[in-house]
């Protein structure tokens, strides 16, 4: 009887199929397990909660995730939106949900949460081939827009090998970094090359598989203490809309964790090693009852951070158990590097020299950005976002201070000193402030090259 019933059902829809000219696709919340939601219908909840889609709902949701900026409105239950694709096809999106039927105890949600779009069935080729992949397209689009980037960090190995524990090697916390190219006190030119660059990163997915590459670029900030190096991650981070992970290599132990971190990041990200010449010292690592060449570096430049890495290289004579220099290089752009794409990743160092020539080669670090001295055009940036002077007003008062700033080594940090709480000194006083600093400056650099000599000749 059973049997009989089923084959009168199916007789059915197909009668009913037949006569019907339209289909329709059902987009579930979560996958076939229940246990996170689809890609598929994330994004087209981002798609149709589109200004221009969603004003057509008589009613609305409103949620704030915990990844987002703002409120983000979706379209209740049971209501219609009409869309015309961009060749001419209608069709109509409705939201459902399903609730059981019985009270059964699970572990998995109870209710059914999906999305319908039904269209006719002459366009079918279209809408599987052309216009989901587009709605998959903008509703990544206005993820991505609308989300709360984020800043991780690596955790400590944990003892446990747990899928927990694999899942927990990084720790985010929300990135509010107020920095932007506008802001950076930087030689105009230069700040745009940089821009130009990212923005042909950004948008050069299809050459990079083009011309076989992974989607990656590597650039390498070097330059004193206090010329901006972290804020122009913060400003790449800002402009690109990016996450950041700041990689702490004295917390990895050895070249597995070391690839396990880079799989657990996602794309649209930034990695950062910032003091790699002093965070590590992988040049030193040597095979087992070789003694290691500490000629070139004087006891003034091993730190504590340095120390701690090598105890953690060398606690095992397995060099599986080590984190390598070649472990590193792979990490840049062996294999591994090609998991995921839209990544940059980033070396800060105040000794470029110092570096391994191997780790900042083109093709691991393709870009070599020089963080300087505050010279007049980076000054003429500074004097604007503290003291709110123009070009022009910079042109009649400041020919003194661009003569100083050409003749003193003195970085953006260091000036940005004098020219703080202008509201409250005044802007002549902080100028006059910066204007007595780099004279006293000049004063000592030049007793100091004095001194210099002196010793030199005796």
């Amino acid at each position: 009887m059973a049997m009989h019933n089923v084959r009168i059902k199916l007789f059915i829809n197909k009668i009913t199929a037949y006569l019907n000219p339209y289909q329709r696709i059902t987009i579930p919340e979560h996958d076939a397990e229940r246990l996170r939601r689809s890609e598929l219908f994330v994004a087209v909840e981002a798609y149709l909660s589109d200004d221009t889609r969603i004003h057509a709902a008589r009613k609305l949701k409103a949620e704030l995730g915990s990844e987002e900026k703002k409120l983000q409105a979706s379209i209740d239950d049971d209501q219609e939106i009409i869309v015309t694709s961009d060749n001419g096809v209608t069709l109509w999106w409705y939201a459902e949900t399903e609730f059981p039927k019985s009270n059964v105890t699970s572990f998995s949600p109870g209710r059914r949460r999906f999305y319908r779009v039904i269209f006719h069935k002459s366009n079918r080729k279209y809408v599987l081939d052309t216009y989901l992949p587009e709605v998959i397209k903008k509703g990544r689009a206005a993820i991505a827009e609308n989300r709360q980037h984020r800043l991780f960090t690596n955790s400590p190995r944990s003892r446990s090998s747990s899928y927990e524990a694999e899942k927990t090697c990084w720790t985010p916390v929300a990135f509010q970094h107020p920095a932007s190219f506008e802001k950076l006190a930087m030689d105009p030119r230069d700040k745009q090359a940089i821009i130009d660059d990212l923005t042909d990163f950004q948008e050069g997915k299809d050459y990079y598989e083009r011309v076989g590459k992974a989607w990656k670029r590597g650039y390498l900030l070097f330059g004193p203490t206090g010329t901006g190096k972290s804020t122009m991650v913060a400003a790449m981070a800002n402009h690109l809309k990016y996450d950041v992970y700041d990689l702490e290599l004295t917390a990895v132990k050895d070249n597995t964790e070391l690839r396990k971190l880079f799989v657990n990041t996602t794309g649209k990200s930034i990695i950062v090693i910032e003091d790699i010449d002093r965070s590590v010292d992988l040049t030193d690592v040597k095979p087992r009852g070789k003694k290691k060449d500490n000629k070139r570096k004087s006891s003034s430049e091993s730190d504590s951070s340095t120390t701690l890495l090598r105890k953690a290289v060398d606690k095992d004579d397995d060099d599986s158990t080590k984190l390598t220099l070649s472990g590193l290089l792979n990490f840049i752009d062996g294999l591994w590097s090609a998991c995921g794409g839209e990544r940059i990743i980033v070396f800060t160092t105040n000794h470029k020299d110092r570096l391994d020539p191997a780790l900042i080669r083109p093709g691991r670090m393709d870009k070599h950005i020089e963080m300087t001295y505050c010279r007049y055009e980076a000054f003429k940036v500074l004097a604007t976002n503290y003291l709110k002077i123009n070009d022009h007003q910079l042109f009649e008062m400041f020919g003194e201070i661009q003569q100083l700033l050409e003749e003193v080594d003195m970085s953006p940090a260091d000036v940005t000193e004098h020219l703080m709480h202008a509201e409250k000194k005044g802007a002549d006083t902080c100028l006059q402030d910066l204007v007595a600093a780099l004279i006293d400056k000049r004063k000592d650099d030049a007793a100091a090259k004095e001194k210099a000599k002196t010793a030199e000749a005796k």
